[in-house]
């Protein structure tokens, strides 16, 4: 029901997008912004990644008469995103760099499974369970700052693969990474996200 509910609200907007209203252009950019962000990002600096996002929503209203809705309207905005960014780094001849190399901790690796989710989730050990920690902010707060210092290939794929839910032959494509180097780039993010929970679980602190 709910992905019905969903396709039913996205056909909406696209229709309004293609009608040229307002209201429904600055409802999709409050929606894919930050998942577009995040593809932009994989690949620029954040004053670039900002500026091609912008330039993107320009290419957007004129593009969305040709959406044929052979992917859903967020894949198909990071997609662009992604090929505005790509171009962007060819014309400064310059390259994404990220470290693929199998170095993983082996028992920290199987705690994920190989689709790169959790296979043994951590389990919050405190009085307060983990859903009232989230709601006192005090975990919410730190997962944040761990996102932020993750290398940026590693929280693009983490935010894509979770956050904005795209299936890991998406996040593949949209990133230009094979399969088994996207499970590296989740195993590593997972990783660390993983040890702040645990520091977080023994001493309270961040």
């Amino acid at each position: 029901m709910e992905t019905a509910t969903h396709q039913s609200d996205e056909s909406i907007l696209i229709q309004g997008l293609r009608s040229g209203s307002e209201a429904d252009f600055q409802k999709a950019v409050r929606l894919y912004t930050p998942g577009m962000m995040a593809v932009a990002r994989y690949y620029l600096d954040s004053a670039s990644a900002e500026e091609t996002v912008q330039d993107c929503w320009v290419t957007v209203i004129d593009a969305i008469q040709k959406f044929e809705g052979r992917s859903g309207l967020k894949t198909w905005l990071h997609r662009i995103v992604a090929n505005r960014a790509k171009n962007h780094l060819r014309k400064n001849k310059r390259e994404v760099s990220a470290d693929f190399s199998e170095s993983l901790d082996p028992e920290l690796a199987n705690r994920f499974a190989p689709n790169g989710r959790w296979a043994t989730p951590p389990s919050l050990r405190f009085e307060e369970d983990a859903e009232s920690l989230m709601e006192n902010g005090a975990l919410s707060d730190c997962l944040d700052q761990h996102l932020a210092r993750l290398p940026e290939t590693q929280r693009s794929a983490l935010m894509l693969y979770e956050a904005h839910q795209h299936k890991s032959d998406d996040v593949c494509n949209i990133l230009d990474v094979s399969a088994s180097n996207l499970r590296v780039l989740l195993h590593r993010a997972r990783q660390k996200i993983f040890l702040m929970v645990e520091t977080f679980q023994e001493t309270g602190e961040c």
